[in-house]
Formats: structure tokens, C-alpha cells, sequence
């Protein structure tokens, strides 16, 4: 789970789903960079429901979790359906999250070709 490229934004927490199932969470975070669209990575203890990215409930755990930490703005999407995984869940975060990861330490990697660009 914890790589040398990863930022843990939050470690283990309980979330409930939309039928009432508890889920043990075991660690959301992101790549240390990237370029624009943040991919967020909601790591879980056992294998879930393969559908469970859909599930607002959940994800509006999640989103309560980030918010506690310190992120403002909307909510996320679900991300590239193929990203999905039995013990993983990854949310698209909207551009807005961009400010709250530079904050953990994550670096916008199109941000360098911004600089340069006076026309």
C-alpha cells in the first residue's frame, strides 16, 4: 500500500455503506504527483462489493474524512472504472482538491510548463 510515491492522507477509519455494511478503511491517499486530475486511492482491510465506488453513502464518509483533514470543495466522481479493485476504491477529485494535496506535499507536475508559458 505505502510506497515511496504515495501520500497518506488519512490513515484507518470505519465508513458504512448505503445497506448498512460496515467497511474497515484502512488508508486513503494519492501519488506524490501528477499532472492536473488527482486520482484518491480509498485502500480497504477485506474485499468489497465490486460496485461499492458507486455508493454515496460511502463515498460521503470518505468525503467527510477529507473534509475533517482540511479539504474544501465539491464532491468527487469515481474514477477510470478499470482502476477498481477488490480491496480499492479510486475517486476522481476535482480541481479544487489540487490546493488541499499541494498541502500534504503532492506537486502538479503541469505546473512547470505553466511557468514558462508568458503568451
Amino acid at each position: 500500500m505505502n510506497t515511496d510515491t504515495d501520500i497518506q492522507l488519512s490513515g484507518p477509519f470505519k465508513a458504512t455503506d448505503g445497506s448498512g455494511r460496515a467497511h474497515d478503511i484502512k488508508a486513503i491517499r494519492i501519488f506524490d504527483e501528477g499532472y492536473g486530475v488527482i486520482d484518491v486511492y480509498v485502500d480497504f482491510a477485506a474485499a468489497i462489493d465490486a460496485t461499492l465506488y458507486k455508493d454515496k453513502t460511502l463515498i460521503g464518509q470518505v468525503l467527510t474524512r477529507l473534509r475533517g483533514l482540511g479539504y474544501v470543495g465539491p464532491d468527487f466522481g469515481h474514477g477510470d472504472l478499470g482502476l477498481q479493485d477488490k480491496k480499492l476504491i479510486v475517486l476522481e477529485a476535482p480541481e479544487e482538491f489540487n490546493a488541499f494535496a499541494a498541502s500534504k506535499g503532492w506537486k502538479d507536475l503541469a505546473a512547470e510548463f505553466d511557468e514558462g508559458d508568458d503568451a
